[in-house]
C-alpha cells in the first residue's frame, strides 16, 4: 500500500478526486459516479443525500472499499486504496472502516457479545482479556449491558443496531459508514440511534451516514448532496439538531398507544 504524504491538508480522512463509476448491464452503460471530488477531515459527522440512483450507495461503497471505481484516486488516512487487490482490501476493510447497515446484518444464531466480537476474529490480533475489554467498551458506549447474551431475535431493532454499532466500533477504525442506519426503525427509536452517533462524534469518530431523510441528516455537520453520479450541493449545519433534546420532547411509543 502506497503512502501519500502531504495529500490532505487540515487532518483530511477521506480524499476523493475525479472518481467516477461504471457499471455494465448487458449492452447498457449505467454510470453512477461522474468524476466526484470529495474530502472529510477527521473528526466530521457527514451526511449523503440523493435521489435513488443518484450515485450515493455506490459512493459509500468505493468509500467503504466494498468497490473500486473504475478512474480517480481514493485516499483514506494517506493511503491510495484505489488499485489495491481483494486481499488487501479486506484488510482495510477490517481495520479502518466500521460499517451499520440498515437491515443490521447480525448473525441470526450468535448472541450480543459474539456478534461485536466477529471483526476482533477476523483481525487475529486482539485475544483473550484485550478482546473482552474491547467488547465491554463497545457496549458501554451504545448502552446494550445487561443485554450480552441476547440473541437477535431476542432483541428489539434498536437493540438490534446499537449491536451493529458496537460491532462497528469494536476495531476502533478510523470511519464509521452507516447506510439508512435508522430506515428500519420507528421515529423514536431513530432519535435514540443518532443520539449514539453524536455521542461518538463528540468523542472524536468520524462518522458517514447515507440517509434519505432530511430530518436525520441535520443531525450531522455537513450534508453531501448527490445528483445523477455529481455532487451537486453542500450545506454546512452549523447548529445540527440535537437528538437528545429531540427526544425530551417525543412521546414514547407506550404513551402515544395509550392515547390512541
Amino acid at each position: 500500500m502506497n503512502e501519500v504524504k502531504n495529500s490532505c491538508s487540515n487532518n483530511c480522512i477521506i480524499d476523493i478526486t475525479g472518481v467516477s463509476k461504471i457499471y455494465k448491464l448487458g449492452k447498457v452503460q449505467v454510470v453512477a459516479l461522474r468524476g466526484v471530488d470529495l474530502k472529510i477531515r477527521e473528526g466530521e459527522f457527514v451526511a449523503i443525500m440523493g435521489p435513488s440512483g443518484s450515485g450515493k450507495s455506490t459512493l459509500m461503497n468505493i468509500i467503504g472499499c466494498l468497490d473500486i471505481p473504475d478512474n480517480g484516486i481514493y485516499l483514506l488516512e494517506n493511503t491510495d486504496v484505489s488499485e489495491l487487490n481483494d486481499n488487501q482490501l479486506a484488510e482495510i476493510r477490517n481495520k479502518k472502516i466500521g460499517f451499520v447497515f440498515q437491515t443490521f446484518n447480525l448473525l441470526s444464531r450468535s448472541n450480543a457479545i459474539e456478534n461485536i466480537e466477529l471483526p476482533l476474529i477476523y483481525s487475529k490480533k486482539t485475544a483473550g482479556k484485550n478482546r473482552k475489554a474491547k467488547i465491554t467498551d463497545s457496549l458501554d458506549a451504545v448502552r446494550l449491558k445487561g443485554w450480552e447474551k441476547h440473541r437477535p431475535s431476542e432483541l428489539s431493532g434498536g437493540q438490534r443496531q446499537r449491536v451493529a454499532i458496537a460491532r462497528a466500533l469494536v476495531n476502533d477504525p478510523a470511519i464509521i459508514l452507516a447506510d439508512e442506519p435508522t430506515g428500519n426503525l420507528d421515529s423514536v427509536t431513530g432519535e435514540e440511534i443518532m443520539a449514539i452517533f453524536q455521542e461518538l462524534n463528540n468523542q472524536g469518530k468520524t462518522i458517514l451516514i447515507v440517509t434519505h431523510e432530511l430530518d436525520i441528516a441535520r443531525h450531522t455537520s455537513r450534508i453531501i448532496y448527490l445528483r445523477d453520479g455529481l455532487i451537486f450541493k453542500e450545506e454546512i449545519i452549523k447548529e445540527p439538531v440535537s437528538a437528545r433534546q429531540m427526544l425530551k420532547t417525543m412521546p414514547k411509543l407506550e404513551d402515544k398507544i395509550k392515547g390512541g
